[in-house]
């Protein structure tokens, strides 16, 4: 009864060990993948300027988790699901994050308009205290003040990293400024608070169906594919080709955010948002040690605030 009793423990504690380093792998990726996003656009990037249509790359994006949803599905023996249609009931809540999405993809253009792009970097790390007070409002999550207190310096680690890569001195020597106006501060609540929304919401509806994962990804990027594809057409009238301008570094682009959208499905589905969190705020640093690498950006001592910051917090929350 007693070696039974062992052995059990032991598999549990195998079962527990190999669970850990899959996640450990898992959430790696995702900051290797969001880190390298930023640095892949320079790559780009001809005469300074992105040469390829963005909406394009959100379509194909969308449509490449789309099609590896459905692949998934179908040899994970799911596929049953599909010979009949859904109800109207449960797909329509799928809709939602398509919507939010789009609706912050616009917004970050227009915004621009009433702010300059390094206060916009700063002052999007806001969305880190957006994320962090609907998911405990809406999922009904008591955090402890311990865990408050990592936020918040996780959002201090976020405008320290975004402060570093301001161009103060190029903008004295060009006559620029830093500037925001009433609209623009509007705006970026309203951008923030968008952001949490979405992350909360889709976390809410992958946990509160019990439904296989792939075919809950099947129904959300549908939504994407069609939202994102009709906001595309007046761009698309007016281009001369839809992949124009696409080279191998923006296929790559397509396929990481391709497969950290599905990664972060699995994180919201058997996680939480606020790891979430954690991934983007690492991902910056790992941009910046990249951009360091790659493209020349200088990094100073004040880089090791960021990154004391972001360790700290971590500690301090999963503590």
């Amino acid at each position: 009864m007693i070696a039974v009793q062992n052995y059990k423990s032991s598999v549990q504690s195998k079962r527990r060990l190999w669970k850990k380093i899959l996640w450990g792998v898992l959430l790696t990726l995702m900051v290797l993948i969001y880190g390298s996003h930023a640095p892949l656009i320079s790559v780009t990037k001809v005469n300074g300027q992105v040469p390829f249509n963005a909406s394009s790359c959100v379509v194909l994006i969308e449509l490449a988790k789309l099609l590896i949803s459905l692949i998934t599905l179908v040899f994970t023996d799911g596929s049953a699901a599909l010979r009949a249609p859904p109800s109207l009931l449960l797909v329509a809540p799928y809709a939602a994050p398509a919507v939010l999405y789009a609706l912050n993809n616009n917004l970050v253009v227009h915004m621009q308009a009433y702010m300059d792009p390094s206060s916009f970097q700063v002052l999007s790390n806001l969305k880190i205290a957006s994320t962090a007070l609907l998911y405990s409002l809406c999922l009904s999550k008591k955090l402890r003040k311990g865990q408050w207190v990592a936020l918040g310096l996780l959002m201090c680690a976020g405008v320290c990293q975004s402060y570093t890569s301001l161009d103060v001195e190029g903008r004295e020597a060009d006559g620029s400024s830093l500037y925001i106006t009433v609209w623009g501060l509007l705006l970026v609540f309203v951008y923030c608070s968008v952001s949490g929304l979405a992350a909360v919401y889709t976390e809410k509806i992958l946990k509160s169906q019990k439904l296989p994962l792939s075919l809950q990804n099947l129904y959300l990027y549908v939504f994407g594919v069609v939202i994102n594809g009709m906001l595309l057409l007046p761009a698309v009238a007016n281009e001369s080709s839809f992949l124009e301008g696409f080279s191998s570094a923006v296929w790559a682009i397509v396929i990481g955010q391709a497969a950290n959208g599905l990664l972060m499905s699995v994180v919201l589905k058997h996680g939480s948002g606020i790891t979430r969190l954690f991934v983007i705020s690492c991902s910056m640093l790992v941009n910046a040690l990249l951009s360091w690498a790659f493209l020349g950006l200088q990094l100073s001592l004040f880089f090791l605030l960021p990154v004391s910051l972001v360790g700290l917090a971590a500690y301090l929350y999963y503590r």
